[in-house]
């Protein structure tokens, strides 16, 4: 489930997971997979910090609200509308409430989501940016250098309800180990009181 981020120039916004059997994530009205933002992730931190480049990203952009969708009503089943409403009805909310953890290998469901999200989004370039200050952007969203790290730790859980089984795919540890790896300060510190 997605949880609430304050960013430095839009106030709190969405970031995350949305559906246990998709390894999409949403960033309030732009949509990308989990192995994407992961590949995005490892190839600023193979950047030296002092002279980081933006990165430009490929995502999925849904500008009517409408269109996304109401993630509370579809969870509860009481309400599938939009993107996410359609997904709910392909892949509902586990009856059980133990069951809701992520699937490591949401992967499996990508061709479905491709062909549910290609009807009400367009591609656009989204920027990653790392600033003097501290502050990185991802898209038009601004955030200090301790939220950024939250939305890496986020991935690395499988967001809330975590991971099942606590298996992460591999693609989210290489994040981390790309992230441990690196010698770009704005990664400091991300993973440094997380278990493995």
């Amino acid at each position: 489930m997605p949880l609430s981020f304050r960013s430095q120039s839009h106030g709190n916004i969405a970031f995350g997971f949305f559906n246990i059997e998709s390894d999409m994530l949403l960033l309030e009205n732009y949509f990308f997979f989990a192995d994407d933002f992961c590949r995005w992730i490892n190839q600023m931190a193979k950047q030296d910090g002092a002279g980081t480049k933006p990165l430009q990203c490929l995502a999925y952009s849904i500008d009517d609200p409408n269109d996304i969708g109401d993630l509370m009503g579809a969870i509860h089943g009481i309400r599938f509308t939009g993107f996410i409403g359609k997904l709910y009805t392909l892949f509902p909310f586990p009856d059980d409430p133990k069951a809701f953890k992520q699937n490591p290998e949401g992967y499996q469901t990508r061709d479905i989501v491709l062909s549910e999200i290609e009807g009400v989004a367009k591609r656009e370039y989204i920027q990653i940016e790392f600033f003097k200050d501290g502050s990185v952007k991802v898209g038009p969203y601004l955030f200090d250098n301790a939220i950024f790290h939250d939305l890496l730790r986020y991935v690395w859980q499988g967001g809330y309800p975590r991971w099942k089984d606590e298996k992460r795919p591999g693609y989210v540890l290489e994040m981390k180990q790309s992230v441990q790896d690196s010698h770009n300060s704005f990664f400091k510190g991300v993973f440094s009181s997380v278990r493995i």
